[in-house]
């Protein structure tokens, strides 16, 4: 097991997972620039690393996630802005905090202990499974605040959800309990609090001892189904099977079912 120096996100890699943590419990773990800029640099370095199979984000304290800490940021508190200011500023932050989830080349499981709201209710939607503890919340806080929902709300709510009831959400910002999010697909299992870290570890490293290439462009060929046409999704499938086929985990898996034995996948 490696570990990182503790501060508002602690990190290590352990079992081929790596586990990003939300450090700051008194804020009820709401994001700065710094923190965002940490998640995105260690979900790049996940994608890179041929010893990390599987990611977790999870949070410590009560809350998962408030969403965005614009109090304690400087860089975007306050000041004169002009014409461009805020769509840049959301583009660089919000969004690519999300792009990154979504485009990392692990699978990556959300273990949501708590409150996860705006930004951080999308930083757990982004990843590819939920695992939620029965004290969780989700909450579209943006139109209590009189925003537009930003870090790809509009864009991920109704592809998990449809349109009238991604609007629902958007439109009151009512939190939505652990146990409903999992009704309408949301969340892919709900746990007592003191299960969450360790169904989250289970499901990781069962991940991590998977074919790793194989559900890198599986993920990928998901998210991208999302927004293309049959013949496009078609032949994305098809390339994706050719590039695979050249894995050596891809070998290892028709060997084993040919000699009638258990897989060992090494990642690669």
């Amino acid at each position: 097991m490696t570990v990182t120096p503790s501060d508002e996100i602690r990190h290590r890699i352990e079992n081929s997972v790596s586990w990003i943590t939300l450090n700051r419990p008194e804020a009820m773990n709401a994001l700065t620039w710094d923190q965002r800029e940490r998640v995105i640099t260690l979900l790049a370095d996940a994608s890179a690393d041929p010893a990390v199979r599987a990611v977790v984000v999870t949070a410590t304290g009560k809350g998962f996630c408030a969403g965005a800490d614009l109090r304690s940021n400087s860089r975007t508190a306050g000041g004169d802005r002009i014409a461009g200011d805020v769509s840049r500023m959301i583009r660089l932050g919000a969004q690519r905090l999300i792009t990154a989830v979504l485009d990392c080349e692990k699978p990556v499981i959300a273990a949501v202990n708590g409150t996860a709201a705006g930004i951080g209710a999308h930083l757990a939607l982004a990843c590819d499974l939920v695992i939620a503890a029965e004290q969780a919340r989700f909450i579209e806080v943006f139109v209590r605040r009189g925003l537009v929902p930003d870090g790809g709300g509009a864009y991920l709510l109704p592809r998990l959800l449809g349109p009238q009831k991604a609007k629902e959400l958007l439109f009151f910002g009512d939190a939505v309990t652990a146990e409903d999010a999992a009704r309408l697909g949301l969340v892919n299992k709900v746990v007592p609090a003191d299960e969450l870290q360790e169904t989250a570890r289970a499901w990781a490293e069962r991940l991590a001892q998977g074919p790793t290439r194989a559900l890198a462009l599986t993920k990928q060929l998901v998210n991208a189904s999302l927004d293309s046409d049959r013949a496009t999704a078609l032949a994305a499938e098809a390339t994706a099977q050719e590039l695979n086929m050249t894995t050596a985990d891809a070998n290892e898996g028709v060997a084993s079912f040919v000699e009638r034995r258990t897989p060992k996948y090494l990642g690669r």
